[in-house]
């Protein structure tokens, strides 16, 4: 490997169908517990935010009835 670079252009790429549905099945039930540990991980640093910087009363307008 020690020539010039070549470069490959693919122009074809068979895939059967079921296979595709089943990686995209996989891929769809794989993000659920993904989703829920970035919703944690925001959760957990929004947390830390408003704990430094108090709960924005300072900043926003209380309303009382």
């Amino acid at each position: 490997m020690n020539g010039p670079d070549q470069r490959i252009v693919i122009t074809d790429l068979r895939i059967p169908f079921l296979r595709l549905v089943v990686f995209f099945v996989k891929v769809s039930l794989a993000a659920i517990p993904a989703a829920i540990i970035v919703a944690f991980l925001v959760m957990l640093l929004t947390a830390i935010i408003v704990g430094l910087l108090g709960d924005g009363a300072m900043f926003m307008r209380r309303w009382t009835y």
